[in-house]
């Protein structure tokens, strides 16, 4: 007895030395300013506030020219931060990512300015421009001096026919005298000319090093680039909005968790505590992992950490309802945690596989915030299972072997509802059909008036201007102060500009056609001297035509690879297409229902839509999968056929109604905090998600395992067995 206290003591000590670790290294750290991880963390420009730009060649540009203008970019980028990012989105765009400034209109115009490469004379004149040179090169060679072990580094100048004769007369009229080489105003060097060169190539010799060699004739190519880039998509962040939105999805998210670890511990008691504690090593290793890997942290990112918060809670409520049920059907306490962890295995594994799927799909395909959403996310599923498994399995056999071993510290499940869900069919079946096809009818109605859905700036192009006003405005207000004032700004003639007030806020959202970047300024400006908006106040989103276009080409296509990649899991998985089937309809089902919630309340589609329809769609199949493992488990153990297929599916619908029940309540929970706190954009992803959390717990419980067993007993091998 004392050797199995011992060991609960000293699980349970394992595991509290665990939590404190990693609180220790998320909130104080190890270094002099016992900042921790959580400030080590990456944040995205939508929390951090500062300037996105993404810039598209014009016309034909080869790699190297690419490269070359991406260099040229970093360059300028870094001469705002230090902290800046610039990198390739394809074969012709460029990103450019700079947080924490402060002029962000300077930023976008001078950051695209072609490249402003001099060759100077001693007397300040300019003796050669950029596109009389072909290529530069930085070489190391040996010495052509004494010493043949010399080693010398030169840049090697190829000129064009003009530049060749240009040339030629400025070092003939220079000798002895010195050629300054002149970046955006910077001296980068000053060669002194030895001869007059009158040839194809050219030697700027006397350098120290390769790198400085490769380095200098890298600036005199960024300078000589054909490309000329144009400006398709920005976006500028206010700090001061920045701010806002890490206070309130903080908040949000603490709120969350609190109510989730109350309502575990009182469903569950001892289970329970054990699940909170693993919850709160699972918060502080989210915020360890993020700074560890430089995962960037945005706004949709914040939102799919809470929520993964929630869905972690759905492998404790699996291995939960299982102790229950072996409790109840007469086991010991320890057989039946040992049982309940392996027999979860299966059901949480393949769950939490198919949104990882989810979730890589939209890493590879998505963009901008929604790959950051798309990592946390990933991240949150990896570390929940992590969690669940090992975690909560240490502290629960801990609390069991210091003397908790009464079957009410644990629960028991003694009878099985008995809802006779399959009888019911029709009801369901009338009530999906009816939602879907006033869903379809819906899209195809507003097909024909112009749009199918009310698209963003994200999706059809445009500029939307996030303003934070220094005192509340109705709407009304807005429309007949703002608006106007806003079009004589940017030269709308025809007032096509609409405006939104954010609930309980001072924020209003407008949108107008996209504007340029002197149209833009005009604007802030306007905004700054008549209404008194502060310039950290403002975010707006820049995104061309072609660019909105491509986003909602490349959102059907993410949603539609997900969902194959998903259901040939689940086909691979069970063996059996009768229930990837099941899946493919139900998750239809639910897609189509949330998309009618966007019509109904004309919510705006834009980037989040993306992340949110496949987040819907993983936590549904994530729910149908439960069932569909239940069901799996009871065919196999009826081996004599005692029980009709109707009766299995009923029996393993019920079986796993308390953890659909749960599940979706602690996962509303956390969705629905995130919609009451959280700022404007978090809102637009969270509103849609409690409709997609409903409507899978239902679709799961009601339609999946319905439409498998309709389609199972129609296969004439799969007749009902008598009873």
């Amino acid at each position: 007895m004392r050797d199995r206290k011992g060991s609960g003591a000293l699980k349970l000590l394992c595991g509290m030395i665990l939590l404190g670790f990693m609180a220790f290294v998320a909130f104080v750290g190890f270094d002099e300013q016992q900042y921790g991880s959580l400030y080590d963390v990456d944040l995205g420009l939508d929390l951090a506030g500062g300037v996105s730009i993404t810039y598209q060649a014009v016309g034909d540009a080869s790699g190297e020219a690419m490269s070359d203008a991406k260099e040229k970019l970093r360059k300028r980028a870094e001469s705002y931060s230090t902290e800046a990012s610039v990198y390739m989105e394809g074969d012709k765009r460029i990103c450019v990512d700079i947080p924490n400034v402060k002029d962000a209109n300077k930023v976008l115009e001078e950051l695209g300015k072609p490249g402003a490469l001099k060759f100077v004379d001693e007397d300040g004149q300019e003796v050669l421009e950029p596109k009389h040179i072909k290529t530069a090169e930085g070489r190391a060679r040996r010495s052509e001096g004494v010493s043949s072990n010399a080693i010398e580094y030169v840049v090697l100048l190829t000129l064009t026919p003009e530049g060749q004769e240009v040339f030629a007369k400025v070092t003939k009229a220079n000798i002895g005298h010195q050629i300054a080489i002149v970046f955006d105003g910077e001296v980068v060097s000053a060669p002194r000319v030895n001869s007059e060169i009158n040839s194809e190539f050219a030697e700027i010799t006397g350098l120290e090093s390769l790198e400085t060699a490769e380095n200098l004739a890298t600036t005199i190519r960024i300078g000589a680039i054909p490309v000329e880039l144009e400006e398709v998509r920005s976006d500028v962040v206010g700090a001061k909005l920045g701010e806002k939105a890490i206070h309130t999805s903080l908040l949000a998210g603490a709120i969350g968790l609190a109510i989730v670890i109350l309502l575990m511990i009182i469903l569950y008691r001892v289970p329970g505590i054990a699940a909170s504690l693993a919850l709160l090593c699972y918060v502080t290793m989210m915020i360890v992992v993020l700074a560890g890997f430089d995962i960037t942290l945005t706004l949709p990112g914040i939102a799919g950490m809470i929520l993964s918060i929630g869905m972690a809670v759905d492998a404790n409520v699996i291995i939960f309802a299982r102790i229950r049920e072996e409790i109840g059907a007469g086991t010991t306490v320890r057989t039946a945690i040992n049982n309940g962890f392996s027999k979860a295995l299966s059901a949480i594994v393949d769950g939490n596989v198919t949104t990882l799927i989810s979730a890589i799909i939209l890493n590879i395909l998505g963009s901008g915030t929604v790959r950051g959403f798309a990592q946390t996310l990933a991240v949150g599923i990896i570390l929940s299972m992590v969690s669940s498994l090992g975690i909560t399995r240490l502290f629960l056999t801990g609390f069991y072997d210091l003397g908790i071993k009464g079957k009410g510290a644990y629960g028991e499940t003694k009878k099985t509802t008995k809802l006779n869900i399959i009888g019911k069919r029709p009801i369901f079946f009338s009530i999906s059909g009816a939602a879907v096809a006033l869903s379809i009818g819906l899209l195809i109605f507003n097909a024909t008036q112009g749009d199918m859905m009310n698209y963003s700036i994200d999706f059809v192009g445009g500029t939307s201007s996030t303003i934070d006003l220094p005192k509340d405005m109705t709407l009304e207000e807005i429309q007949t102060q703002i608006e106007p004032k806003i079009a004589t700004a940017i030269g709308d003639s025809e007032g096509n500009i609409a405006s939104n007030k954010v609930v309980d806020s001072s924020q209003i959202i407008v949108r107008t056609k996209t504007l340029s970047l002197e149209e833009r300024d005009a604007m802030t400006k306007m905004l700054k001297a008549d209404f008194g908006v502060a310039e950290d106040g403002i975010q707006m989103q820049n995104i061309s035509a072609t660019i909105g276009q491509e986003m909602r080409r490349d959102a059907l296509v993410s949603v539609a690879v997900a969902t194959l990649c998903m259901l040939l899991y689940i086909w691979f998985r069970f063996r059996n297409l009768t229930f990837a089937a099941a899946s493919v309809f139900t998750l239809l089902h639910d897609v189509f229902v949330v998309i009618l919630a966007y019509l109904l309340f004309n919510w705006t589609v834009g980037t989040t839509f993306i992340a949110c329809m496949l987040t819907i769609v993983g936590y549904s199949i994530n729910a149908t999968i439960v069932i569909f493992d239940r069901v799996r488990e009871n065919l196999s153990l009826d081996s004599h056929k005692r029980y009709s297929l109707k009766e299995i599916f009923n029996l393993s619908i019920n079986q796993t109604m308390t953890r659909s029940i749960y599940t979706s309540l602690t996962t509303l929970i956390m969705v629905i905090v995130l919609a009451i706190v959280g700022v404007t954009a978090i809102r637009e992803f969270a509103l849609p998600l409690i409709v997609g959390v409903l409507c899978g717990g239902f679709s799961s419980v009601c339609i999946a395992g319905s439409l498998a067993h309709l389609m199972m007993r129609k296969k004439p091998a799969d007749t009902e067995p008598q009873k």
